[in-house]
């Protein structure tokens, strides 16, 4: 039998907090999952589908940030959904913020289906 929504919430959140990212997209996502971010560029794209190109978003972002604090909030369960909320201390290192600390939120809406991630959706605002 399939996990429920709110049990794939769970472990997502618990491999979060412990820093397993990655961990979490081998464990808990469909082989053709869907990631979208609120931008994107030619590197980067904004939509970038499956387990290779989600686990490879997730390997830059730890190379290319010094993580100083995360805090990971939820599950937040809606039928076959639920939103993660993030608060992130990190200092980047490339890009035009590179070596400067922030910190930001973001809030991740996933969709299961099956025991499985099958789309993540990522909402925050960098400023300006």
């Amino acid at each position: 039998m399939a996990e429920s929504t709110l049990e794939v919430g769970r472990k997502l959140v618990d491999l979060c907090r412990q820093g397993k990212n990655i961990d979490a997209v081998e464990a808990l996502y469909a082989p053709d999952c869907v990631s979208v971010e609120v931008f994107g560029d030619e590197k980067m794209p904004r939509r970038m589908q499956g387990l290779a190109a989600i686990k490879g978003k997730n390997q830059w972002w730890l190379s290319n940030h010094q993580i100083h604090g995360m805090t990971v909030n939820g599950p937040f369960p809606h039928d076959e959904r639920f939103i993660v909320h993030y608060r992130m201390d990190v200092t980047p290192a490339a890009g035009p913020m590179k070596e400067n600390r922030m910190q930001f939120e973001e809030a991740g809406l996933y969709t299961v289906r099956d025991g499985k991630v099958v789309q993540e959706e990522f909402f925050y605002h960098m400023g300006g």
